[in-house]
Order: C-alpha cells, then sequence, then structure tokens
C-alpha cells in the first residue's frame, strides 16, 4: 500500500526504536529527526534538526517512539497514535499513515504505551494489556500470528504492570513482580532458556523480584528491586555487558552491583544509569552512540565522564538521548537526519546539550528520530 499523508494542524489532534523509549511526564510534546512516515506528528514529512512543538497542547503524559510511527497518551487518559502504519501499529483500524497524532477509540483509560517494530503494547488503568500491529512472530501475544490493526486485549488478567516492546519481541512484568515474555526467540531474547518462538506470554523463571524491563533488537534487560542488572539474547556485540560476546537464553546478572536504576536496550548497544546517579554504557559503538569519546566496542559497562547527575536514558538507531537532574537534554551519537536536536546532521561521540533549556522532563528515542516533553 502507497504511504498516504493527511496533513492538518497537530495541534487539533493531540505520544523504544525498537521498543522504542516510554516516557512519562506532563507538558508539551517536542519532535526532531527522521520524519519521512510523518512520525514528527507536524502534518508534513520534513525533517528537522532542532526540536519542533507538536502542536500548542500541554497534556502530553507518556510517549514512545518506535520504527518510524509515535505513540502517546494524554493527561485525559485518551491514547494517540501517528507516522507509518504499514500494519495496523497505529491502532486506527486501518492501514493508512498520518502524519498528525490520531486518537485511537474514544476510551479515556489507558496508562502505558510501547512501541516496537511495526507493533505496539499499551495497558490501562484497570491493569489490562491490549496489542497490535504486527504479529508475524507472535509478538502480540494472542495465540496467533494474525496482525490487528486494532487494540486487541491480552488475555483476562488486570495485573500487568510494566511492558517493552522490542524488534519482533515483547517482555512484561506484573504487579506480583514476575517477568513475562513472547514472540520472536531466535536468539533466546524470551530468556526462556531456549530458542522457541511463543505467541502466548511465557513467564521467565518463577522470581517475583522483578522490577523493569527493556527490550532491545533480540536482546533483553531487566533490572530486580535489589538493584540488580540482568540480560539475555543477542550479544554478537557485546550488549549484554558480561566481557564476552556468548549469546544467553537465560538471564545473566551483569556484574555484582545492586546499584543499578535504569536501562534502555537498542540496536546492539545499552545504556543504564545508577542509584548515584553515573551513567554507563556498553556494546556496539560505530557512530559514537556509547559516549564515551570514540568508536571502540565495549562488551562490560563503561562510564560516561564522572558526573552524578543523569536522570533518564533513552536509545535509538546508534544514537542515545539522556536528561539530568538540572532539566537539561543532552544527546550523542548517530546524526544523519537531525535525530539529536542540536540543529545539524554531525555524529557526535559524547553528550551535546540540546539547546539550553532546563525545562526538560524526559526523551524517547526511535529510528532516526526523537520526541520529548518539556514540564
Amino acid at each position: 500500500m502507497p504511504t498516504i499523508f493527511t496533513i492538518g494542524a497537530a495541534s487539533a489532534r493531540s505520544f523504544g526504536l525498537f521498543g522504542g523509549g516510554n516516557v512519562v511526564g506532563s507538558g508539551g510534546l517536542w519532535a526532531w529527526g527522521n520524519n519521512g512516515s510523518g512520525q514528527l506528528g507536524l502534518g508534513n514529512p520534513t525533517n528537522y534538526s532542532s526540536p519542533v512543538q507538536v502542536g500548542a497542547l500541554t497534556t502530553w503524559s507518556n510517549v514512545s517512539a518506535g520504527t518510524q510511527f509515535s505513540l502517546a497518551t494524554k493527561t485525559d487518559g485518551t491514547l494517540w497514535a501517528w507516522g507509518y502504519n504499514s500494519d495496523g501499529q497505529l491502532g486506527l483500524g486501518n492501514t493508512t499513515t498520518y502524519s498528525s497524532p490520531k486518537q485511537v477509540g474514544a476510551l479515556t483509560t489507558w496508562s502505558t504505551v510501547a512501541a516496537g517494530r511495526k507493533f505496539s503494547l499499551a495497558t490501562k488503568t484497570d491493569g489490562t494489556l491490549w496489542a497490535w500491529g504486527n504479529n508475524s512472530s507472535g509478538q502480540l501475544g494472542l495465540g496467533t500470528t494474525y496482525n490487528r490493526s486494532s487494540p486487541v486485549q491480552v488475555g483476562a488478567l488486570t495485573t500487568w504492570s510494566k511492558v517493552s516492546a522490542g524488534y519482533s519481541s515483547s517482555l512484561a512484568t506484573k504487579t506480583d513482580g514476575t517477568l513475562w515474555s513472547w514472540g520472536d526467540n531466535y536468539l533466546g531474547q524470551l530468556g526462556l532458556g531456549n530458542t522457541t518462538y511463543y505467541s502466548s506470554p511465557k513467564q521467565v523463571g518463577a522470581l517475583t523480584t522483578w522490577s523493569t524491563v527493556a527490550a532491545g533488537r533480540k536482546f533483553s534487560l531487566a533490572t530486580k528491586t535489589d538493584g540488580t542488572l540482568w540480560s539475555w539474547g543477542d550479544n554478537y556485540l557485546g550488549q549484554l555487558g558480561l566481557g564476552n560476546t556468548v549469546n544467553r537464553s537465560s538471564p545473566v546478572q551483569v556484574g555484582a552491583l545492586t546499584t543499578w536504576s535504569k536501562a534502555a536496550a537498542g540496536v546492539g548497544f545499552t545504556l543504564a544509569t545508577k542509584t548515584d546517579g553515573t551513567l554507563w554504557a556498553w556494546g556496539y559503538n560505530r557512530r559514537g552512540q556509547l559516549g564515551l569519546g570514540n568508536t571502540t566496542y565495549f562488551s562490560s559497562p563503561k562510564q560516561v565522564g564522572a558526573l552524578t547527575t543523569w536522570s533518564t536514558v533513552a536509545v535509538g538507531t546508534q544514537f542515545s538521548l539522556a536528561t539530568k537532574t538540572d532539566g537539561t537534554l543532552w544527546a550523542w551519537g548517530y546524526n544523519n537526519t537531525g535525530q539529536l536536536g542540536l540543529g545539524n546532521t554531525t555524529n557526535y561521540s559524547s553528550p551535546k546539550q540540546v539547546g539550553a533549556l532546563t525545562t526538560w522532563s524526559k526523551a524517547a528515542a526511535g529510528v532516526g528520530f526523537t520526541l520529548a516533553i518539556k514540564s
């Protein structure tokens, strides 16, 4: 189907990469970078190398950047989508591409969203989990491999907590602290000790201490309530942080530290913060996406500078974003479409501040584009 753009004012229709980043905040929405499919929500297919506001509303609360498409919620609990829609990943009941935000249904009970590669996941305030879009590997968790262009509930449970959409697999936790996965498992990214694909959620081990999850391109990360970090799946580029390049089909602890806070899984590389506010990176580094001032690959965590003021992190395709506790936004890595928001298309191997504002909340990185919320 040919790409169709519907041009209109984004303000009238008013949110990580694979599993593109999921942002929670409240305020104005800004976008920049690759816009060939209208994924910036600006009503056109023009790329931008500096942040541009999506409409004039300041009620955005949750945002996620996928592969050429975006998802978002507002403070009123409504769900919105825009960008590429080849497989129904926007959840609008069709496969039409839109360059301005479109509301998904009429419900006001949406909570969190996760945009993957041509598929989407979302939770509602009642704890239910919903999925739509591409389902060729069973990544929707519906027990089938049929694509869906509208949200479909995953099972009947009301205990889902956190979700992450990867390249073609999904991760989620429940309120009881258990970890679940489904979809593509070619390199063991489901953490089930095998390479079998599953089209319904499967529990990863029996532990009830899982806290956060991050699905990357065929590899996974998760933290536990004790502050430990775990990884599994593809490790060809050292993205698991285990000091080697051996794939793992079950969770393996990254070092022995119990001070890990947040982690983000990208395409062959990882970013993570610790509770002391330090920033760490490892894996693929061809474009300087690790922020270490070089293009050397590392298979173990390396500290990015010496600062202890890092707050949130997001990873895209060979580029990275992070906020600090002072509200500033920083970017580095690949910048061919202006995805770093620095007003140019120059690559940087060390963090560069995006503008001078101190009101950034969080950022979500997709495939060559960025979304961010200001407070």
